[in-house]
Order: C-alpha cells, then sequence, then structure tokens
C-alpha cells in the first residue's frame, strides 16, 4: 500500500492558530475558519480528491455534484474531527453531548476479566471514542502507527496534558505485542484500527462495498490468538456538537479452526464498516485507494 505511509498532514502552526482561537472563542468559532482550510483542501489536494470523488462516484453511485459537495464536505468534517479532539482533551470546559449505544456490552466485556479488543476503522471520530471510554473506569490501550510527526505529537501533548490512554506503539520488531498481550492479560482494553495496513504487512482480502478489498491480518490474529471478546466500536458525529457511539454485541465464533475464526470475523467486520461508511459517507477519512 504505498499510497499510505500512516502519517497525518498538518503543521505545528496551523494546530496552535485553532488551539488559540478553540480558547479564546469557542469550537464554532474555530469550525468558521475551518472553512478555509477545507476549501483549500478541496481545491488543491488533488490525489486525495480524485480518491474520495472517485469513491462517491464509482462506490457509492452519487452524482457529479453530490459527489463534489460530498468531497469539500469530507474535508471539512475531518477538520471538525481534529477541533474536537483538541477541545475535549484541552479545554476544560466543553459543550459535546453523546449517545452511547452499546455500553452494557462494554461493561459485559470487563467484566469478564479476560481483556477485551476493540476494532474500528478510519470512520468518524476515534479520539473521541477514546474520551468516552474513560466512563468504563479501565484502562484502555489504544494500538497506533506512530506517524504524526513529532513536533506535532509533543505540541498537542503540551495543551492536552499529554495522552488520555496508553499509546502501543507499532513497531518493527513487533515489541508491541508483548505490550498487547501484557495488557489483555491485566483485564484491560486493547483498541485497533482494522482497516489500514503498512505495505509489507500480512493482510486477508474480503468483499467490501462491492469489490475485493485488503485488510490487515494483524487485528483479527491478536483476537484469535488471545481468544479474547470482541466488540466493533465507532464513533459518529451527528451535529456540531453530538456524537453518537456504537458498540456490536461481543463477537463469538463457534469454530476451533484459527483461519475459520479469523475469516469469519473480518467478514462481520467488513459487514458493519460498510454500513456505517453508507450511513455517513461524509466521514470515512480514507485518502487512498483502498481497493488498489
Amino acid at each position: 500500500m504505498p499510497s499510505w505511509q500512516g502519517k497525518s498532514k498538518g503543521t505545528t502552526l496551523g494546530y496552535s492558530i485553532f488551539v488559540a482561537v478553540i480558547r479564546k472563542f469557542g469550537v464554532l468559532p474555530a469550525y468558521f475558519l475551518l472553512r478555509l482550510v477545507a476549501f483549500y483542501y478541496f481545491l488543491f489536494s488533488r490525489n486525495s480528491s480524485k480518491i474520495i470523488y472517485d469513491f462517491y462516484r464509482d462506490k457509492l453511485q452519487f452524482a457529479r455534484l453530490k459527489s463534489l459537495l460530498k468531497l469539500y464536505r469530507n474535508y471539512y468534517i475531518f477538520g471538525q474531527t481534529l477541533i474536537d479532539k483538541i477541545s475535549v482533551m484541552a479545554v476544560t470546559e466543553n459543550k459535546f453531548t453523546f449517545n452511547f449505544d452499546g455500553e452494557h456490552i462494554l461493561r459485559e466485556i470487563t467484566a469478564q476479566q479476560k481483556g477485551g479488543m476493540l476494532l474500528s476503522a478510519h470512520i468518524g471520530n476515534w479520539e473521541i471514542a477514546g474520551f468516552l471510554l474513560k466512563r468504563l473506569n479501565t484502562k484502555i490501550n489504544i494500538v497506533i502507527f506512530d506517524g504524526e510527526h513529532q513536533k506535532i505529537k509533543q505540541y498537542l501533548d503540551s495543551v492536552t496534558g499529554g495522552h488520555t490512554a496508553n499509546f502501543i506503539i507499532i513497531r518493527n520488531d513487533l515489541s508491541h505485542i508483548y505490550e498487547i498481550a501484557a495488557a489483555l492479560k491485566n483485564n484491560e482494553l486493547v483498541c485497533m484500527h482494522a482497516d489500514r495496513f503498512m505495505e509489507g504487512n500480512k493482510t486477508l482480502t474480503t468483499d467490501f462495498l462491492g469489490q475485493p478489498a485488503k485488510f490487515p491480518l494483524g487485528p483479527f490474529l491478536l483476537a484469535a490468538q488471545f481468544k479474547v471478546p470482541v466488540s466493533f466500536v465507532f464513533a459518529m458525529k451527528e451535529t456540531n456538537l453530538h456524537y453518537h457511539f456504537f458498540a456490536s454485541q461481543i463477537k463469538q465464533y463457534s469454530t476451533q479452526l484459527k483461519d475459520e475464526f479469523i475469516r469469519s470475523m473480518l467478514a462481520d467486520f467488513a459487514i458493519e464498516m460498510e454500513q456505517k461508511v453508507k450511513a455517513y459517507p461524509e466521514q470515512w477519512f480514507n485518502y487512498y485507494d483502498f481497493w488498489q
């Protein structure tokens, strides 16, 4: 997957401007400023714009004008999710409201004393989801590629007071596997994206939006290896200041064969992911050719 390198865009100056606006004036004025930034990306980010536009036209069968409007909205809402992340973590008082569908499911997972895995995708706002999961009163571990530029990461840590969850960094030496194993053994939750991979990683293929697509093997293999409860989770933005959190029923598979277990889980995950993409098409923040 050469077109995705595990890195995020943006500059320290850009983040600092938005932090200043949020702290002085609030989230909504920051959204107003964001309209200009989103329009810039809409006009000049040709590679990512083509990918998102083709997704709306070819996969979701939207008309040309609707696809263009959705493209702009995609950039705009993506920017909103970044602003929301900063606001929730860096501002002591915020006005966000939430629906939490499936909280009892996640509490059931923690009650089993086996640890648990929460699989998600680059849909909606995972940082907000991590904030919401604090109410479960259990340790949360988020597995990530260390793709954010170090200066940006240091700046965000300085304004948010550090991370609100324990981050497990995916490393070439596979040391993250031991960290994940230790977390699960301690009855902690491990959260992973299950829709992207770096070039050279092992993958599985399943149908997604009518075409075969590759998914990373790792998250599904870990769930099968450690035999822990699994739920698929998503946090979707529904209005400017309101989010809807979804957690699926605990996934259990009767087969004892690891390969069948993994493929069944992947198929179920792809179905849940497809449902969310269709329901919230502006919130799939995928800027490379997913079906490559």
